[in-house]
């Protein structure tokens, strides 16, 4: 079991993170629309996985905000944003920021994202969402980058996941 902070507060996670060189889990993810979308659906493109708690928080936004920006363009890639938020918000927010260029899926119906990706936060006032984790799955579904960001408050690392990217 992994453990993060929260404003310094340890917090601890629920599930496995993979690691560089596994095969990516499959999650089943619900979509605006409300119809499911797999990760393993995307299987011949590379996936950035973007794992937020909310996206009616600052740094939630911001993280896909910039994601959504530097994505801009690249038809190898599907970015997926992801968090517990009903879909309905995920999908209102990227409408009104102008987001076109990703998937957005809710992990609130299964919870299959928390618990294979091991960012099901286990405790703490954010108990019941996701950590903040960046992925780079490549199009063979193989997992290349991961980073649990070790204080949820904080944004991830764009370059080294944008660098783990390029070099596919």
């Amino acid at each position: 079991m992994a453990t993060v902070t929260l404003k310094g507060n340890p917090v601890k996670l629920k599930g496995k993170l993979p690691h560089p060189g596994d095969k990516a889990p499959d999650a089943t993810l619900v979509t605006g629309d409300l119809s499911e979308k797999h990760l393993s659906d995307f299987r011949g493109k590379a996936i950035v996985l973007n794992i937020f708690p909310s996206i009616d928080t600052g740094v939630c936004a911001l993280q896909t905000k910039t994601f959504a920006q530097r994505l801009k363009g690249r038809d190898d890639v599907v970015a997926v944003f992801a968090s517990m938020d009903l879909p309905f918000a995920l999908g209102r927010f990227c409408a009104s920021e102008g987001l076109d260029n990703a998937v957005t899926g809710s992990d609130f119906r299964y919870h299959q994202l928390a618990e294979r990706y091991g960012v099901g936060i286990a405790d703490g006032p954010l108990a019941g969402l996701c950590a903040r984790a960046t992925l780079v799955i490549d199009a063979d579904q193989t997992v290349q980058y991961v980073q649990l960001v070790e204080e949820i408050t904080e944004e991830p690392d764009y370059d080294a996941a944008l660098a783990a990217l390029d070099a596919l």
